[in-house]
């Protein structure tokens, strides 16, 4: 009898996807749209995500370019942008805001290396947490008699596979985050 692996691949994928915004939201050298991601701005009487009340740009290799919807909330964008303290200066004009990367020193590239390594080990964690429930729920298999000793081995390899196919993948993205950051 085949075993249904649906439940533990739908969290790695989760995982995956998981590590990937983290990545995105870890600030680099250059201009990234998702850094500002996680802002919210409060305007019209309630929180909303900068992505929806401003156009968001790359200017060039280290700028960002905002541009409100409504000029009336660009003091409230400035003031969500310092007050998120992603370490990033920002300047207005009055229509647009020009937010700056400025350049990562030796010190602050380490840091950041050890945040994407511990995201990294979150999600190995995550794909842990998933093999551990699959082989529980394998083991509860095999003692009601739905499948035998030589399915749960088989099952067991099966699994394995997957796990350091998914432990593969997360290091890769580690490994060009952390590529990223070094240039």
């Amino acid at each position: 009898m085949l075993y249904d692996f649906k439940t533990f691949e739908a969290k790695v994928v989760a995982a995956k996807e998981w590590l990937a915004k983290e990545y995105r939201g870890l600030r680099t050298g250059r201009a990234s749209p998702a850094v500002l991601d996680s802002i919210s701005v409060s305007a019209y009487g309630s929180m909303t995500p900068l992505k929806q009340v401003a156009a968001i740009g790359v200017e060039d290799a280290r700028t960002l370019r905002i541009q409100p919807y409504d000029i009336g909330i660009l003091k409230d964008i400035e003031r969500a942008i310092s007050s998120a303290d992603l370490g990033l200066g920002s300047s207005s004009d009055g229509t647009v805001i020009r937010v700056t990367f400025p350049e990562l020193t030796a010190e602050r590239r380490e840091q950041l290396i050890k945040v994407a390594k511990g995201k990294l080990e979150e999600a190995r964690t995550t794909v842990r947490l998933a093999r551990d429930e699959a082989w529980k729920d394998i083991q509860e298999k095999e003692r009601a008699g739905e499948i035998t000793e030589d399915d749960k081995f088989s099952h067991k390899e099966e699994m394995q596979k997957k796990v350091d196919k998914a432990n593969e993948d997360l290091e890769k993205a580690f490994e060009a985050k952390e590529k990223e950051m070094s240039n």
